[in-house]
């Protein structure tokens, strides 16, 4: 029960971005489309995977002194990893998503989970730790961006489901529009929270 709990809770009890207030850097920068909501949203979470499991693997080994240092050289290799690759395969979303690529190194949402969880836990619960939080990151990036597309572009995917005529809101896809759009829907989760209390 408790590895549930420890997977369900990043995605709408502890979500990182509505709730816990992490990672908004690259939910308001790169939130002004689907496509790149769910291109940073895998990166965020394989890293997110990849740091946990090392640093659940090798807590015991990091002095105490030096840990956050330590912590951020093993998010580093993996954000590397992803940021080659996604250059490789990917070059039109490595294009897009640009700088908040190799930005993800010093993203608190990552940061923090390794310190108060990964290091303290064994390696199935910070896997399963790792998995929610990205998995409610990536949808809080989609939700975000889903609004900005929408009412910004007329478009979702990049595919038009607002009639030709409909005039684009472009404060949607402006950084006032990702405030806007981010604080909606911060209120309405903590509102939820408040209720399911």
């Amino acid at each position: 029960m408790k590895a549930i709990g420890e997977f369900t809770k990043g995605i709408i009890k502890e979500n990182p971005v509505f709730i816990m207030a992490l990672g908004l850097c690259p939910a308001l920068a790169v939130s002004t489309s689907v496509e790149n909501a769910i291109g940073m949203g895998a990166a965020a979470t394989f890293v997110l995977l990849g740091s946990n499991l090392i640093i659940s693997l090798i807590k015991n080994f990091i002095p105490a002194k030096i840990r956050i240092p330590c912590f951020i050289l093993v998010i580093a290799s993996f954000v590397t990893i992803v940021d080659m690759t996604m250059h490789a395969y990917l070059p039109p979303l490595h294009k897009s998503l640009g700088i908040f690529i190799p930005l993800i190194v010093v993203n608190c949402l990552i940061l923090s989970r390794a310190e108060a969880f990964a290091s303290k836990n064994g390696v199935g619960l910070s896997i399963l730790d790792a998995l929610g939080m990205g998995i409610g990151f990536t949808l809080a990036l989609v939700i975000i961006a889903t609004f900005r597309e929408i009412l910004g572009s007329g478009t979702f995917l990049n595919m038009q489901i607002l009639p030709q005529s409909y005039k684009p809101m472009i404060v949607a896809i402006l950084p006032p529009g990702a405030f806007f759009t981010i604080g909606l829907l911060m209120g309405l989760f903590n509102q939820l929270k408040k209720k399911n209390n």
